[in-house]
């Protein structure tokens, strides 16, 4: 009897999603290494790569912890982990690291003497987790899609991502708010809002976005976004991206170069541990360089199908479980990582502006790490508890 218990609890285990995050994780800490070694503003590079198993090791017991979480449980904690999460953000408003802030423009980092935090990264899951909890309850209560229960639960969607949007602005952290706009962008599609109202609303965002790029190319139109609180230095990263040639020694030096060490490692790359070009600080937001120059296309393309296959896993669990409110949550996680990782390979190849968003379980950090982890474990939930069947009552999670 025991043993089958064993076998039982074994067969829950999605060992798909283990393999591909181990394998990221292998190939972030090669490329960090790298990255250390040829930086001259490494000091130690011992201590940055123990740092960083540290918090795989931290991560993989936010996995296995989450992972302990039923559906009716996690319905239960998701107003806690979404209004605690609030209280970070607002509470980094006040604590945040000068330093930091000095250096990157953005009041998103605590710091505790040599360790720092960004709270928007352990936001993401928690509004991916009250997201998920309000489609899941509207589509309970509206059982056919109209336009007006469509967009009714848009506006609770928004409703929900407002206040975090308020305080990623006073924190300047564009680039993280881009990633919450694609969480809801996700769960809106799967939720069933029709095209009648996709659409439109999309092209809306594009009509503002490439208002904003049009008011970027005059001195009228920078002025007009200065009142409304764009920063010098979000200028300048969106002046880079357009021509990245034309300011190759100073505010654009950084894309330049990576753009310079991709290309250098041709198709099969220069080999590990050789570095011919310099990044700065290549080890966090610019670690695709690394990838692309040691290893060359085909290991930067050996590290997409990496992605994918994570993504079809995750895509997998959440057809193998048939549970509404997971397909939400699994929806908001794949949107997260997807986002992440086209956002920062199209950065560091010049296709996409600086945003500053790391590669999910790649990159040197552990807030980002930890975020992507926090998904992880909520997929792998799916898994591990395998309940299928859909809500039937709202009682059931009160």
């Amino acid at each position: 009897m025991n043993e089958r218990r064993e076998e039982d609890s074994e067969s829950r285990i999605d060992y798909g999603i283990i393999f591909c995050v181990l394998m990221l994780a292998l190939i972030g800490l090669a490329s960090i290494y790298v990255a250390a070694v040829h930086d001259s503003s490494a000091t130690n590079v011992t201590s940055l790569m123990v740092s960083q198993v540290a918090w795989y090791v931290i991560g993989t017991v936010a996995v296995i912890i989450i992972m302990q979480f039923d559906s009716e449980q996690l319905w239960k904690v998701a107003p806690l982990a979404y209004w605690f999460g609030i209280f970070l953000l607002a509470a980094v408003l006040v604590f945040y690291s000068r330093s930091y802030a000095a250096s990157t423009g953005a009041k998103s980092w605590f710091a505790i003497g040599p360790l720092t935090f960004q709270p928007s990264e352990v936001m993401k899951p928690a509004f991916i987790l009250m997201l998920a909890r309000v489609a899941s309850d509207h589509n309970h209560q509206y059982y056919e899609h109209t336009k007006h229960s469509d967009w009714l639960l848009l506006g609770k969607m928004v409703a929900w991502l407002l206040p975090i949007v308020v305080l990623l602005k006073l924190q300047n952290d564009f680039g993280t708010m881009l990633v919450f706009f694609a969480i809801v962008a996700g769960v809106a599609l799967v939720a069933g809002i029709t095209w009648k109202i996709i659409v439109p609303v999309a092209l809306a965002g594009g009509a503002v976005g490439g208002g904003a790029l049009a008011l970027v190319a005059t001195s009228t139109g920078r002025m007009i976004l200065s009142h409304l609180g764009f920063a010098s230095y979000q200028f300048s990263r969106i002046d880079t991206w357009l021509n990245p040639a034309s300011n190759t020694s100073n505010q654009g030096y950084q894309l330049w170069q990576s753009m310079k060490a991709v290309g250098s490692g041709g198709i099969f790359g220069t080999g590990f541990n050789v570095s011919k070009v310099y990044v700065p600080v290549r080890e966090s937001d610019m670690i695709f360089s690394v990838i692309g120059e040691n290893f060359g296309f085909i290991g930067s393309l050996i590290l997409i199908l990496l992605y994918f296959m994570l993504i079809y896993q995750m895509i997998r669990v959440t057809f193998d479980t048939k549970n509404v409110f997971y397909a939400y949550i699994s929806t908001g996680v794949i949107m997260m990582i997807l986002f992440h990782t086209f956002e920062n390979i199209g950065m560091s190849i010049g296709l996409l502006p600086l945003t500053g968003i790391p590669l999910p379980f790649v990159s040197q950090g552990g807030s980002a790490l930890i975020g992507n982890m926090i998904g992880i474990g909520l997929i792998m939930s799916m898994r591990y508890h395998n309940k299928s069947y859909m809500f039937s009552r709202n009682e059931d999670f009160e």
